[in-house]
């Protein structure tokens, strides 16, 4: 408690006094946040080093190219499997699933083969006839082990030491393997017209044993067909697709231009829109409670008939609708109240979009900033793509013994398939065999790769974070050499985006990479959170999936809370030169000073830029609609064929959405740079000719200021 004579200290700070040195943005600056700085670097320096490094062990074929038992990949050149380039499964049976067979070792010899099979054939019955149907018999052994060609060898012995597969089935490539040729007839599930088939094993099967293993396959395919059709469609649109993306560009640089007079309009518009539908809501509720008046029941209250699944029981009581007039009028006079009460607040925040609009249109290059932070931010995805996948695919092939028999102590343990064949393994456990599991290693590399894909991702979470960082403090400094610039447009600097770019590059790199890097941090928390929500999903503990909810929820909102901080903490970085604690810290005090204001303006921002997303989207998505359906008759003939007109309409109406983002997020920065700028200007001048305003005549006309400083003519 402060002593007896002593003032205490304000809530949220003292408010900045006057200094008549200060001149905005542009005055000497030093290096803030150096450590991080240097931190940020050797970061960066040593994510490189683990590309190198990952680059060196990876090898994406292993992506690319399925595996054989022998660890060899199925069609690399200049290898003996080079016109080999689909990967067949001896017994698909053992598979449980696509997802095994993708990502996964299905528990049967794999080979590389030129094209699958196309009919049905058991060895039994190829051994049995191989004399005189010796072409069967070549067809068939394209499917066995390479250098297998003994046909006498005992079916017992060939299955044992899998030669060869029991049967062959129709199938078709698909992601490179050989799947199932399914397909229905009279909705049965058929192969090759068939419902059975031989095992090879003396047993007869039917088709729909194989769904197991081919489950969502045809779904698949017909997925990929389609895809085909969209391919074509975008090939043949692409060109009207960029007009239209053309088109929202223009709109959105149209309606920020306009901003400049309609703002008020469109908030007033919308506001006495809403006390009108609430008004009439309230004589709707009036006009039904009156009219039930005097019918049976309609008198009994909500409690007497207790829950019914059927609302519209609800709707026959008069004191349902009773109960809505009453939330309806209760809505209306608290909007009334507020619009009385915070009108001066309203014209104010009208006032700063309205300067908004005039400030990007005295600085139109700020528009275009957000393609360099798109490029910056596909840069950061593009690497930490890269790395991840040479990571994934690093190590050595790692082999294990594939046993028929359950009881094997020996199976799924290490082996080396060079001198497998002379071990006691095969004796113990016959048909046993060393096949190719998965890539992978025993070096301190290999040990540590989960470890590394982990830092991976943090790093590249760390570096989109800065590239936003460094996009809203280049704009804040451009936007706020606008606000503190004595004569507008006259004391405007030269290449005022260029000039702010410089600056947070060159001073404020580390206060940058340090609100990201706590940023990052949080967001990789979340990460994890979710990852463990996803393998917990199936656990019956309820108080572990409350708790993970929770968490969830809690780092979801501190993320968000994060956000905000760290953009007003760049705005005043941009405008003052201090670390980003600083800055922080007193961009949270200026904010909670002028709470009320900050409310305001964030809603009326956000109603406006929403609107503005929604007619320019809506707008050019109509447009798109009536060119694509060929209903626009003067250039129907113009229009393309096309397979579904939806592909290149969605593209559209999404594309423009995110241009007219891009435009608006600019022209929301340039909003909340003006309002600190303002709250400072209040804070730190008083209008008088000693102390002049910066801010514009018709933001010091709305605070009832008879007059401006000579020095603050507007031009």
């Amino acid at each position: 408690m402060a002593r007896k004579g002593e003032a205490s200290a304000p809530l949220y700070g003292e408010p900045r006094k006057f200094d008549p040195k200060f001149r905005g943005p542009i005055h000497n600056r030093h290096c803030t946040d150096v450590v991080c700085c240097v931190i940020f670097i050797v970061v960066i320096l040593g994510y490189i080093a683990l590309g190198v490094v990952a680059w060196v062990h990876g090898d994406p074929r292993k992506v690319i190219y399925p595996t054989d038992s022998y660890g060899q990949f199925c069609g690399q050149k200049d290898t003996p499997n080079e016109n080999k380039t689909i990967l067949f499964y001896f017994n698909i049976l053992k598979c449980a699933s696509p997802v095994v067979l993708i990502n996964l070792q299905c528990p049967t010899t794999q080979l590389c083969v030129s094209k699958c099979p196309d009919r049905f054939v058991t060895y039994i019955d190829v051994q049995a006839s191989y004399r005189y149907k010796p072409d069967q018999w070549n067809y068939f052994k394209q499917f066995c082990k390479p250098g297998f060609n003994s046909p006498r060898k005992s079916v017992a012995q060939v299955l044992r030491d899998e030669d060869c597969p029991s049967m062959i089935i129709p199938s078709r490539p698909f992601l490179k393997r050989c799947f199932p040729d399914f397909s229905t007839k009279n909705g049965v599930l058929t192969v090759a017209n068939q419902t059975t088939f031989k095992d090879g094993r003396g047993k007869t099967r039917n088709v729909t044993d194989l769904r197991e293993a081919a489950n969502g396959i045809n779904n698949v395919l017909d997925a990929r067909s389609i895809g085909v059709k969209i391919f074509e469609d975008y090939a043949i649109s692409w060109y009207w697709i960029l007009i239209g993306l053309f088109i929202a560009m223009i709109v959105s640089l149209l309606f920020l231009v306009l901003l400049r007079f309609t703002a008020g309009v469109l908030f007033w518009i919308f506001i006495f829109g809403v006390i009108g539908i609430i008004g009439y809501g309230i004589w709707h509720c009036y006009w039904e409670y009156d009219h039930l008046k005097g019918i049976p029941g309609s008198d009994l209250t909500v409690y007497d008939i207790g829950f019914q699944t059927d609302f519209r029981v609800y709707l026959q009581l008069r004191q349902t609708w009773l109960a809505f007039m009453v939330i309806l009028c209760g809505a209306e006079v608290i909007i009334i109240l507020m619009l009385i009460f915070l009108r001066n607040r309203i014209r104010i925040a009208i006032a700063l979009l309205q300067e908004g609009s005039r400030a990007i249109g005295y600085i139109m290059s700020t528009l275009f900033y957000p393609i360099v932070t798109f490029i910056l931010i596909a840069v950061c995805i593009s690497y930490w793509a890269v790395t991840a996948v040479f990571l994934a695919t690093s190590g050595e092939p790692v082999y294990k013994v594939m046993a028929n028999q359950t009881l094997c102590k020996y199976a799924n343990l290490t082996c080396d398939p060079e001198t497998f064949n002379t071990t006691n393994v095969t004796k113990l456990c016959p048909g046993a065999q060393c096949t190719f599991a998965f890539y992978g290693g025993e070096s301190l590399y290999h040990k540590y790769i989960f470890i590394f894909q982990l830092a991976n991702a943090f790093v590249f979470l760390w570096l989109v974070n800065f590239a936003i960082a460094l996009g809203q403090c280049t704009l804040a400094g451009a936007f706020a050499s606008y606000y503190w610039a004595s004569r507008k447009p006259a004391d405007i600097p030269l290449w005022p985006l260029f000039s702010s770019f410089g600056r947070a590059i060159r001073y404020h790199t580390g206060s940058l990479a340090f609100g990201a890097l706590i940023l990052a941090i949080v967001q990789l928390i979340r990460v994890i959170l979710e990852y463990l929500d996803h393998k917990l999903k199936g656990t019956q503990n309820s108080f572990t999936r409350f708790l993970l909810c929770c968490l969830k929820c809690c780092f979801w909102c501190l993320e968000k809370f994060l956000k905000f901080i760290n953009r007003n903490a760049y705005i005043m970085i941009a405008i003052y030169g201090k670390n980003f604690c600083t800055s922080a810290k007193e961009a949270f005090f200026l904010l909670m000073r002028n709470v009320v204001r900050v409310a305001v303006l964030d809603k009326v921002t956000d109603f406006l830029l929403f609107l503005g997303k929604i007619l320019v989207a809506g707008g050019v998505g109509v447009l798109a609609f009536f060119f694509f359906t060929q209903k626009i008759p003067v250039i129907a003939q113009e229009a393309p064929t096309l397979n579904y007109y939806w592909v290149p309409l969605l593209t559209v109406i999404i594309g423009s959405y995110l241009v007219a983002h891009g435009f608006f997020s600019v022209y929301a920065m340039c909003v909340d740079t003006l309002f600190l700028c303002f709250c400072e200007d209040l804070e730190r001048n008083d209008g008088s000719t000693a102390k002049p305003y910066f801010m514009s005549a018709s933001l010091h006309r709305i605070l009832g200021k008879k007059e401006l400083s000579p020095k603050k003519a507007v031009g």
